[in-house]
């Protein structure tokens, strides 16, 4: 016989249920939902460098003071990251991601009519800061929660949205510029990121119920039975598991020889009984935000990982068209390099993805080759002196980038680092991690450059972080063993000790001999 829970049709507001990860599913819509997610939130501060010199001209301010735009943007977006786990474990994910992009549109259009820079750094640095947090974090965590196998392939695809916004979003905001003023382009971006409450729409919460499965062993073969003999008294307890039966006999209930009658044999048949966790038991409470992931060596070194390859992610776009402009590269063409950078950034995210879905492969190791390629690209922009050099180290530059910056959030559910369990929770504290190195980026690049009056230094400062973003992402394995070894050990040494097996026919022995000494004394 067989025992299942049918499922019950929900409405489209409810939560997907399912006894596994799915693997597919609605996950393919929520899927859908980050591309889109993707390209307008980090795909418009990618592209935000085509507004910089019109913003220098405006406002007459230094690189620096421009530079704070997108730092407090990206502080803001990175330091409530907290603040966006908490209240998608309260509210729901689908609900924070909507409010999420009224905020970033309500920043973006505000901006349009900002008169001084200060203006910038409110509406776009702090509105659509927490905006973009609220908007991204959980559409990421939420598409991690609807696959396994295929997570690492699934979220590099649906993140190449990004890469394609950059593409498009550069050369298009370029020339909308030309025709209604940077002013209006920039309303007309804030209009467009309005679309993210569609996407947040579609994320409906999962629930994963596991099922216990209980299977009934067959009779004839041997199964687990406990005998109590106490004193010298004759008292068999049997205790049989696969029945659940319990047998005593004893000289009171018993008359006459005392004796462990065996099971009278039943027909064979192999029962499977499916259980579902039982409903009523009260569940434990989820927390809002768990910081255990904090004692966790692993962890803290991929969180310092996170902290200094940041100074390489967002400086290198910024600054890459004014790069282009100082080496008398037309302001077209220091687009196409924009967008060049943006197609490779695909192919390196799909490909980082097709690479890590394969099995058996220790992903950690893979990531960490990706990081130190991407800081030779980093190290390879002040030797570009024309447009093919620098258009080649872009397209360097973008494919290595792809693969981490693809990657680097999913990868905190693998094993290595936390697991799927604690991801919510992690990627909030990692990302609050991030808004230091959010923050310091782009302006300390600014400051190099106005000190040093060459936009290479920038890029230097953007490869020394990677550089040791890589030798803390190279502990994060030697960490986690170490963990799990001490763990180990701290359970050997308070297990139980174990007492050595004994035939199994030991019981019968006794028994035998125990009858044997009875007749003999009967027989006296």
């Amino acid at each position: 016989s067989k025992m299942t829970v049918k499922a019950v049709k929900m409405p489209c507001t409810a939560p997907n249920v399912y006894t596994k990860v799915p693997d597919g599913g609605w996950g393919w819509t929520v899927a859908f939902a980050f591309f889109f997610v993707e390209a307008l939130t980090y795909g418009i501060i990618k592209s935000f460098g085509v507004f910089f010199n019109d913003l220098m001209e405006s406002f007459d301010e230094t690189n620096s003071r421009i530079s704070w735009i997108i730092s407090i943007c990206v502080f803001v977006q990175t330091f409530t990251a907290p603040l966006s786990t908490v209240l998608s474990n309260r509210f729901g994910h689908r609900f924070v991601v909507m409010a999420g992009g009224v905020l970033i549109s309500t920043g973006m259009v505000t901006a349009s009519f900002a008169r001084t820079v200060v203006d910038m750094y409110v509406t776009i640095g702090v509105v659509s800061g927490l905006g973009y947090c609220l908007s991204f974090l959980p559409t990421v965590t939420i598409l991690s929660q609807y696959f396994d196998k295929r997570r690492s392939l699934v979220t590099a695809v649906a993140s190449t949205g990004e890469c394609f916004a950059v593409f498009s979003f550069a050369p298009a905001i370029t020339a909308l510029k030309e025709q209604i003023g940077w002013r209006y382009s920039l309303l007309s971006v804030g209009v467009l990121q309005l679309s993210i409450v569609v996407c947040g729409s579609l994320l409906r919460p999962i629930v994963i119920k596991e099922q216990e499965e209980v299977k009934a062993q067959p009779p004839e073969e041997p199964t687990e039975t406990k005998y109590m003999l106490e004193n010298e008294q004759t008292r068999t307890s049997i205790e049989s598991i696969d029945s659940g039966v319990e047998i005593t006999t004893s000289p009171s209930n018993v008359p006459g020889k005392t004796k462990a009658e065996p099971k009278s044999e039943e027909p064979k048949e192999h029962v499977q009984i499916l259980v579902e966790n039982n409903s009523t038991l009260p569940e434990p409470k989820t927390k809002l935000l768990d910081f255990s992931v904090m004692r966790d060596y692993s962890f803290i070194c991929y969180a310092f990982f996170g902290l200094f390859a940041t100074l390489g992610f967002f400086a290198p776009s910024l600054y890459i068209i004014p790069l282009s402009l100082s080496l008398g590269i037309g302001k077209d063409h220091s687009a196409y390099i924009l967008s060049a950078m943006a197609i490779a950034e695909v192919f390196g995210r799909i490909s980082a993805g097709w690479v890590l879905n394969k099995k058996p492969i220790r992903k950690i190791y893979i990531e960490l080759i990706c990081v130190v390629l991407l800081s030779v690209a980093l190290f390879a922009f002040p030797f570009a002196s024309e447009f093919w050099g620098l258009m080649t180290c872009s397209i360097f530059f973008g494919f290595m980038l792809g693969t981490v910056a693809g990657t680097h959030i999913p990868l905190l559910a693998e094993d290595d680092v936390v697991g799927i369990a604690k991801m919510s929770s992690a990627a909030g504290v990692y990302v609050f991690i991030q808004s230091l190195a959010g923050l310091a980026g782009p302006p300390l690049a600014g400051v190099l450059v106005d000190t040093t009056q060459n936009y290479s230094s920038a890029f230097y400062s953007c490869a020394a972080g990677m550089v040791l973003g890589a030798v803390f992402l190279a502990l994060v394995r030697p960490c986690k063993a170490g963990l799990c070894q001490r763990q180990q050990q701290r359970a050997e040494e308070s297990a139980p000790e174990v007492l050595p097996d004994l035939p199994d026919d030991f019981i019968e022995m006794d028994i035998g001999k125990a009858e044997n000494s009875g007749k003999g004394c009967d027989g006296v």
